[in-house]
């Protein structure tokens, strides 16, 4: 018997509310009207069933009918995720745009991977053998950086396997016939995952790996583990994208996932047509091959984008439980704070703080704690990450705002962009009085281990040198530069130093954009070493401030950002009679 469709009672904007729908569930995926505009339940009450539109409302009308699928709002995961462009529930944009031209038309919908595209699968079980939930059976070449491992779906606990094929397969070709309790299923290149839904692993373990990301004001003062969470809160101009850019681009993470939700059009523009044009610095392959970006500007309907952020995190988790290390990059979570407050608001629900509705704490919560470094399910055994790092957009530079607050809550490294130092260009614009990482012992064991046995205490002197220099500025504002001693003379010029030829980095210069660990404990250590020079003449009383000023010392600290490792080191050698660098 057809179930009988359901009926639209009233629009407003992307909320739309429906009656005489049977069996219907929170969660639930329908198509609205004679178009099939996407959207998905989200409220219950009574005989009125509540839905947000994913897509434009205009020309929709009461009384339509409202179409049931029963199924949740799902991400197909397969292969020809990577170096694709999507919208915000996942449709192919480059597809879209073969199809209907710039503009999308309501309704239109399409699968996310390719149904005709051939891939050459290498099984990796043979017949015969047991596997369960989360096994690797077999791998297709993705892109030249990226391997794709077929795993046995969620939900087998101990199936046979009967027959398993090799060579071209498409994504509606089986590769697998498995039997379980008397049951034969067929397994395929692609399934579906459940966005909102946190994918299942064996164990969330601590993070002990830093996610290296050549830039030297986040590696030295501020790191962030695979597997960790971070925040970037600041005002309108003040670098977020940017450094998210950055990110994205030169970060050793295997996977890039970047989600551009409810940004503005522009700048989401400029990120797809930068990127195919940007070049793997571990590979010099286009960096395309590792990447996924996700397109969800301010001008598409506001339900999609808290499917945006979902269907990235789903993604991640997908890749992480092949054992890859994902990144994923959120700008901003403040838009999708906003979509949530329209959506509650329509809803009629008692409004929160500033307006935002009062889950949207444990909203935010929810969607961090999907980062972890994991054991994933299944054989070999094997781990993986997802490291999540959100931008804020505080109106006006705001941090006690509500969404600033509840995502300092749960991320462990905050990143506080300063408008000032953005209108100094001083990049990245990362303010080192407010910003803070809660993983420093762990990165300090990593350090000692792999970089070198002082880079902690080199860093943790730059720390001080810069907080002294916070205290001495205001010292100075009262009595002037005069009546410094010495050594509070020499702390202000080593703080330039530090400021202006470390941690000021260039994002747009072939060289700077990207600095190694070991450059960067170069860099540090001639500035430290230069610093400590001089304040030991100073103490010995053998030199005054300005006599301790060495300007071959001064002009090779100014230049070092754009040397190579080499060079730095060769000068260490010569100007400080360091043997061993």
């Amino acid at each position: 018997m057809k179930e009988k469709a359901g009926t639209i009672f009233k629009i407003s904007g992307p909320l739309v509310i429906a009656t005489n729908m049977e069996d219907v569930k929170i969660g639930d995926v329908c198509f609205l009207g004679e178009k099939g505009v996407f959207s998905e339940v989200i409220k219950i009450e009574g005989e009125k069933v509540f839905l947000q539109a994913f897509e434009e409302t205009s020309g929709l009308s009461p009384g339509e009918k409202v179409i049931n699928t029963k199924e949740p709002l799902s991400a197909e995961l397969g292969p020809g995720l990577i170096g694709n462009i999507f919208d915000g529930i996942l449709r192919p944009l480059e597809k879209l745009r073969s199809l209907e031209g710039d503009f999308i038309k309501v309704g239109t919908k399409i699968r996310t991977l390719d149904e005709k595209k051939q891939w050459d699968f290498e099984p990796l079980v043979k017949e015969g053998e047991i596997v369960s939930e989360g096994d690797i059976i077999g791998q297709v070449r993705e892109t030249p950086l990226v391997m794709l491992k077929i795993m046995v779906p969620i939900g087998f606990k101990r199936a046979k396997v009967k027959k398993i094929f090799s060579g071209k397969r498409t994504i509606n070709d089986p590769i697998a016939i498995v039997q379980e309790n008397g049951k034969e299923n067929f397994l395929y290149l692609s399934f579906k995952w459940p966005v909102k839904i946190p994918r299942v692993f064996l164990r969330k373990m601590d993070p002990t790996i830093p996610l290296i990301t050549g830039q030297r004001n986040i590696d030295t003062l501020f790191s962030i583990l695979k597997g960790g969470t971070a925040c970037i809160p600041g005002p309108f101009g003040s670098g977020k994208t940017v450094v998210q850019h950055q990110l994205a681009k030169w970060s050793d993470a295997d996977i890039i996932i970047f989600v551009g939700c409810g940004e503005r059009g522009n700048e989401m523009a400029d990120v797809l047509k930068e990127f195919p044009t940007l070049k793997d610095p571990k590979t010099n392959r286009p960096l395309m091959e590792r990447t996924i970006l996700i397109a969800n500007t301010s001008n598409m309907p506001i339900a999609a984008r808290e499917a945006s952020v979902y269907v990235g995190a789903t993604l991640g988790e997908f890749f992480r439980d092949m054992g890859y290390h994902v990144a994923l990059m959120v700008d901003s979570t403040s838009r999708w704070a906003e979509a949530l407050r329209e959506m509650s608001s329509r809803l009629e629900e008692m409004p929160g703080e500033e307006g935002y509705p009062a889950y949207l704490g444990s909203k935010i919560s929810s969607f961090y704690e999907r980062a972890g470094f994991v054991e994933t399910l299944g054989k070999p055994k094997r781990t993986g990450s997802l490291t999540i790092i959100g931008a804020v957009s505080p109106p006006g530079g705001d941090f006690s705002e509500p969404v600033t607050q509840n995502t300092l809550r749960v991320t462990k490294v905050f990143w506080a962009l300063d408008e000032k130092l953005a209108a100094a260009r001083h990049f990245p614009a990362i303010n080192w009085l407010k910003s803070y990482t809660l993983y420093s012992d762990t990165i300090n064991e990593y350090f000692k281990k792999n970089i070198a046995e002082d880079y902690p205490e080199l860093i943790q002197m730059t720390r001080k040198i810069l907080g002294q220099e916070f205290r001495l500025l205001e010292i100075l504002k009262l009595v002037g530069f005069e009546y410094l001693n010495d050594f509070e003379r020499l702390t202000l010029e080593t703080a330039a130093f530090i400021r202006e030829n470390y941690l000021m980095q260039n994002a747009f210069d072939e060289v700077d954009t990207y600095c190694p660990l070991v450059k960067q404990a170069l860099m540090l250590r001639a500035i430290i070493t230069y610093h400590l020079m001089r304040e030991e003449k100073i103490r010995k009383g053998e030199k005054t401030f300005e006599e301790t000023k060495v300007s071959e010392i001064e002009d090779f600290i100014k230049k070092m950002k754009y040397l190579t490792e080499e060079e730095i080191r060769d000068k260490l050698k010569v100007l400080f009679k360091i043997e061993k660098v």
